[in-house]
């Protein structure tokens, strides 16, 4: 049976593999900054679920929230727009750790810091992007990233807006960071145009 075309509920099985799918995506993260920073980094994700748009950025803390964020376009059979937000603090400790400096170092973002997040950005997308075509085999082929410094509610209103056309609902991947003996938390969101859902879920089998 395909997913209704409104996405409100997904059941137990599909959130089941959509985990799943994150976990996988996880694990090559994992091992890819690993492999750019030269020392261990652990992912996990805690948390998978299908919520409204328009609720995004309460799940990183409200819109008054200053967060980076970074955006790619997703092309494919199943086009879709990735959205990671952080908060802006856990976004210097991120850097910190990527970078190799000492805890606290990184107080605002420079080229460089920034260009370090927007290779996470990378990493994360194609990882995860992988796993759904390990999964589904779908190919979905993200875009360069962009990122931005603001409230992640006047984030997300600039990627309406830009976007025009977008679902209503967001896939929200729950995405832990774990190096030495910090841990560090972002929100990976995959938002699929309207009817992309349902072309994944059906490929997954349990549509």
């Amino acid at each position: 049976m395909p997913v209704d075309d409104d996405l409100t509920e997904l059941s137990e099985l599909q959130l089941d593999v959509l985990q799943e799918i994150g976990n996988v995506g996880a694990g090559n993260s994992a091992t890819a900054l690993s492999r750019l920073i030269k020392h261990r980094i652990e992912m996990n994700v805690p948390h998978v679920a299908l919520v409204p748009i328009e609720e995004v950025p309460e799940f990183v803390g409200g819109p008054e929230l200053v967060v980076v964020g970074i955006f790619l376009r997703v092309y494919g059979k199943a086009p879709s727009n990735i959205l990671f937000l952080i908060p802006r603090e856990s976004a210097f400790a991120l850097v910190d750790t990527l970078l190799g400096r000492d805890r606290g170092a990184t107080t605002e973002l420079d080229t460089m810091d920034e260009s370090a997040l927007m290779e996470i950005g990378n990493i994360l997308a194609g990882s995860y992007l992988n796993a759904f075509y390990s999964f589904t085999g779908i190919s979905m082929l993200p875009s360069i990233p962009a990122l931005a410094v603001d409230m992640a509610g006047a984030i997300l209103n600039v990627v309406l807006v830009q976007l025009g056309e977008m679902g209503d609902h967001a896939l929200l991947i729950e995405t832990n960071f774990v190096a030495e003996d910090r841990s560090i938390s972002g929100h990976f969101f995959l938002v699929p145009d309207p009817g992309a859902l349902s072309t994944i879920m059906n490929a997954v089998g349990v549509g």
